[in-house]
């Protein structure tokens, strides 16, 4: 028999990807064919070899872009155009590889669909494929989008979107709390404000037709039985936490972008507990010229040995003569990306300035890294309230002037009760169920299925 195929629907940005690659992984050891879609753009634009393995399949979808590879490396994508883009070309093209496997005598066991590429799910209801969720950030920050509806009729929020009031909000009182400004629709300006808060409402629309939820996280996250409870009605999908997704060892995943790995022979020669690592992801220019400059000032006042990952058009704001003299004094490494799985499993890493993704939070607990907070934008605000106040495993900046980050890397550094309660949700997190609850998924879908189920 051939194996059942996966088909696994990524929103094509790398935060996305990486997770449901190893979504995919997952699927594989389970017997399956994954095969996960992307835009052309993003398919030419990923590095690593794993994407040409026979375990795992990469479609192109036409996405209508007409984008050319000139400086696809520096480029960020809008987030309107890609929504606006995937809604009308990529259906279409999903179907066509849907109808081409099964004249190849493929069977498509389920479709898997990241919340954020919703349009997906309408294609499998049409081909009558079963359909779960994915969300490959915190449950957290998903249960803000959930609750949307609750929002609305409390009158928390206008139809568009926007806070009725300034303050705090929590889904629960033993819940942390976070402002009314930082909700995860709350980006850019009130235009892209009302259009995001849109999305997540024709998203949740959407979503109500699934069964399943599989979440990017792990099952005592934080007490949000206590909030889902609250906000699940009928129609919504069963949550099943089945993370954190984490391959073991240090395997490469595919990249948007080329890994400079001349910054690995540096940091093995460093001593242990000693280096900073910097970086704020690949989403979003970071912070703006003025934080950067402070940053850069805060790291050389520090006297700290450090990794700064810092694409290269995003360094006009930096210092006269930093890179510089970075280099001469040898006293770090000012990379364009990173393969930050490796630095973070080096002893001499002893902590993390970070925007607070999902992903990058989960890879510093893996290899149990303090964290030094500074989210930005989305969902970044609810995951660092439960990195600083429920797990206690890191600290938030409320600036980035030299003295504000100077104090906040000793304090993390020297934190010793910090390095226990690390150790502990390590162990907790690591060791979890989420291999238990996506085999429950899979019995699950065994039952929703009338075709025969192979593992």
């Amino acid at each position: 028999m051939k194996k059942r195929i996966v088909i696994l629907v990524p929103y094509p940005a790398q935060g996305h990807v990486s997770p449901m690659q190893n979504l995919g992984w997952v699927f594989q050891a389970q017997g399956f064919q994954p095969l996960i879609v992307l835009p052309h753009y993003i398919l030419r634009q990923i590095q690593g070899e794993e994407k040409e393995e026979e375990e795992m399949k990469w479609v192109g979808l036409g996405d209508g872009l007409g984008q050319d590879e000139e400086d696809e490396e520096e480029r960020s994508p809008d987030f309107f155009a890609i929504e606006s883009e995937m809604e009308k070309s990529m259906p279409g093209e999903l179907e066509g590889v849907i109808e081409k496997v099964r004249a190849e005598g493929g069977d498509v066991a389920c479709v898997v669909v990241d919340l954020l590429a919703s349009w997906a799910i309408e294609v499998a209801e049409r081909c009558g494929i079963p359909s779960a969720g994915f969300w490959p950030a915190m449950f957290a920050s998903y249960l803000f989008i959930a609750s949307i509806p609750h929002m609305l009729r409390r009158g928390l929020l206008s139809h568009a979107g926007l806070p009725q009031h300034e303050g705090k909000l929590s889904l629960d009182p033993e819940l942390p709390v976070i402002s009314t400004e930082d909700l995860p629709w709350l980006v850019g300006t009130e235009a892209a404000r009302k259009a995001r808060f849109k999305f997540w409402k024709r998203t949740l629309e959407r979503s109500s037709a699934l069964k399943w939820l599989l979440v990017n996280s792990f099952p005592d996250e934080g007490k949000l039985e206590l909030a889902d409870n609250k906000f699940s009605s009928e129609g919504c999908p069963r949550v099943l936490p089945i993370g954190p997704l984490c391959r073991n060892g240090i395997t490469k995943g595919v990249s948007f972008w080329e890994e400079d790995l001349s910054c690995l022979t540096w940091l093995a020669k460093q001593r242990r507990n000693s280096v900073v690592y910097i970086s704020f992801g690949s989403w979003v220019s970071p912070i703006g010229e003025a934080k950067l400059n402070n940053l850069a000032v805060a790291l050389e006042a520090s006297g700290r040995p450090f990794i700064w990952v810092l694409r290269s058009s995003w360094r006009e704001g930096l210092p006269n003569g930093f890179l510089e003299r970075v280099v001469k004094e040898d006293r770090g490494r000012v990379v364009s990306w990173a393969p930050q799985k490796q630095i973070l499993q080096q002893q001499s890493v002893a902590c993390y300035i970070t925007h607070c993704g999902w992903n990058s939070i989960l890879e510093a607990l893996q290899f149990q890294k303090k964290l030094v907070c500074y989210p930005v934008a989305g969902d970044q605000f609810v995951n660092c309230a439960y990195v600083v106040e429920v797990w206690r495993v890191g600290l938030r900046l409320n600036g980035i002037e030299a003295k504000d980050v100077e104090e906040g890397i000793v304090r993390v550094i020297h934190d010793k009760e910090m390095d226990g309660r690390l150790k502990t949700l390590n162990q907790r997190i690591m060791a979890g169920t989420g291999a238990f609850i996506f085999n429950t998924f899979l019995e699950d879908l065994k039952r929703a299925s009338s075709k025969p189920f192979r593992k």
